[in-house]
């Protein structure tokens, strides 16, 4: 008989392990020497315990699922307790109970992880979700649409909650999304039919634009363009390819009949500067005419010189006045000398300055006589009385003396 600290071999070569319930056959030998019958079966031992050490380094060094775990502990404990080895079958049980305790450890580890990752991606859905109820009203349009498409991708890379939870977090973000599509959706209908009508009315100011296009009523149709561009800039913008057109064709229009009035103007202009030049020779020429020496040939070379100035036409607006201005100097210089010369021969006027002017005379002397009288009486008061009533006799009559001087005494 033969054996070692866990097994035996009898007499029989029936083949024991030692266990702490006691001896338990696991098998036979007849082949060989007792000590090959116990290495034999020792080898098996060795067998399992390489399985459960292989099982122990990929429970703790790989992401295998508790219940996979559990289930190759179980069939390895099965094989323990079936085995047909020698050797320390219990040892073998408690590492098979440690691995036991290790996966259920492992698995509360990766409930609570997995709690706080559930928790963690509620609370990031429930930030996505008031982010896109606020952005629901927004009316940045192209900014707040492709934020709410970022937040769809972030809500695809976040973990599923329970059924109900994310239902209906996915409810109010769906929701959300809806209303900011159709409050856009609308708006942009709204914009496309109010682009529709200004392509409208637009169309009807190029229309009339073209109409005007070829007009030579400068001023009024100028005037008109203004208002037309007034017209276009309260109709607002039509579809862009449509309003660029429509721009082109009005702009066009106005482009010919300005260019056509810049072209008659120029002329104009250049005529008119030839006038200034004529009318200031013209009117060189009338201012030597004063002082006025001799009336009546003034008068004549003036009409003449007027003549001339009436048929040269106009001049530049700028210059209107000034050259103007002079004329009517000459105009005015001459129209009082024909005055002076009419008072001058007026038999009417000259006797009624020359009876003033005897009437004047009379009524200072007499004055004269009322003074001196007063002041040999003594009177003093009444003397520088009708002193100063005299002094003002005296300056009409002084005036007067000076008309008549003008009649030619």
């Amino acid at each position: 008989m033969s054996s070692d600290p866990w097994g035996r071999v009898d007499e029989t070569g029936t083949v024991y392990v030692r266990t702490a319930e006691g001896e338990k056959e696991v098998g036979s030998w007849q082949a060989g020497s007792p000590q090959e019958a116990l290495a034999y079966f020792e080898r098996k031992y060795e067998g399992l315990v390489v399985e459960i050490g292989l099982l122990e380094r990929r429970v703790r060094t790989t992401d295998l699922a508790p219940k996979e775990a559990l289930a190759a502990i179980e069939h390895l404990r099965a094989s323990v307790t079936e085995a047909h080895a020698v050797g320390d079958l219990a040892a073998l049980g408690e590492r098979l109970d440690a691995l036991v305790a290790l996966v259920d450890s492992r698995r509360e580890e990766r409930k609570a992880a997995k709690a706080k990752q559930t928790e963690e991606a509620k609370s990031a859905k429930e930030i996505l979700v008031a982010e896109a109820e606020q952005l629901a009203e927004s009316e940045q349009w192209r900014t707040a649409g492709e934020r709410l498409r970022a937040l769809v991708d972030t809500w695809k890379g976040l973990p599923r909650l329970d059924r109900k939870a994310d239902d209906e977090l996915w409810h109010r973000f769906s929701h959300a999304r809806s209303v900011f599509s159709k409050r856009r959706k609308a708006h942009f209908a709204s914009l496309d039919a109010q682009r529709e009508e200004a392509r409208r009315t637009k169309e009807k100011l190029v229309t009339e634009a073209l109409s005007l296009s070829d007009s030579t009523d400068w001023g009024p149709t100028a005037a008109r363009y203004r208002e037309l561009m007034a017209e276009w800039k309260a109709a607002g913008r039509a579809q862009r390819e449509a309003e660029d057109d429509l721009w082109n064709r009005f702009r066009g229009a106005q482009d010919v009949f300005f260019a056509a009035r810049s072209e008659v103007f120029a002329e104009r202009d250049s005529s008119e500067r030839d006038n200034l030049a004529l009318k200031e020779e013209l009117v060189t020429e009338a201012e030597k005419l004063l002082p006025v020496t001799d009336l009546r040939s003034a008068r004549a070379a003036f009409r003449t010189l007027n003549e001339r100035w009436e048929a040269i036409g106009h001049v530049p607006r700028d210059a209107r006045p000034r050259i103007e201005a002079r004329m009517h100097t000459v105009e005015r210089a001459l129209a009082e000398s024909e005055e002076a010369e009419w008072r001058r021969t007026n038999p009417e006027v000259r006797a009624r300055a020359a009876g003033l002017t005897g009437q004047l005379q009379a009524a200072v002397e007499k004055l004269h006589q009322q003074i001196e009288t007063a002041r040999t009486a003594g009177n003093n008061a009444k003397a520088d009385k009708l002193q100063a009533e005299l002094d003002g006799r005296q300056a009409l009559l002084d005036s007067a003396l000076k008309g008549m001087q003008e009649f030619g005494g």
